[in-house]
């Protein structure tokens, strides 16, 4: 091989990009509402904190855990001081829809707790579907408002400790600031 060949050195091009790190993982927290329809003469909703880890597998597709705490009455006229606690697992799908806008939807399975009464049991199985909508602040901070229906169980009559077929639904609603990494 002549040497002139030897001493030719590719040209090395553009440098090549450097890739965003995919963020998989969200927490969310943020205020939250819901409607406390299984306390009987129940007439304001409580107010509290809800907060959510999910984990993306896929441009589409993640799956969370959700948990909630309801203390506080937005107004008076709940007989004694129900609180409710909420935990929920379940899959959600996500599209961005344009800008900075995007959408997503979900399903829970999980159980919802009745403090502060005489709910018998004050446990219940419960479940729902919902969903929201995100504006992106920045990659990895983002703006939340969601909503869902959260069907649960409970006993109408306090003194009852049988089977209950009493479903309540209990609308709820949360706002605040989704961070991924």
């Amino acid at each position: 091989m002549p040497m002139a060949a030897m001493g030719q050195v590719a040209s090395p091009g553009a440098p090549a990009e450097p890739t965003e790190r995919e963020l998989k993982y969200q927490v969310f927290l943020g205020y939250a509402y819901t409607s406390i329809n299984q306390v009987n003469q129940s007439r304001s909703g409580l107010q509290g904190l809800e907060a959510t880890v999910a984990r993306d597998w896929g441009k589409h597709f993640s799956l969370m855990g959700d948990g909630s705490w309801y203390k506080y009455a937005i107004e008076s006229g709940n007989p004694g001081t129900p609180s409710v606690e909420e935990v929920f697992f379940g899959p959600a799908l996500h599209a961005d829809l344009f800008g900075h806008y995007s959408l997503f939807v979900r399903a829970l399975l999980g159980a919802a707790h009745t403090a502060g009464e005489s709910e018998i049991p004050n446990v219940s199985f419960a479940g729902g579907v919902g969903g929201g909508m995100e504006y992106r602040l920045k990659p990895r901070i983002s703006l939340r408002a969601s909503g869902d229906e959260i069907y649960s169980s409970f006993v109408e009559d306090p003194q009852h400790l049988g089977y209950s077929p009493h479903r309540r639904g209990n609308g709820r609603a949360s706002f605040g600031v989704v961070y991924r990494f």
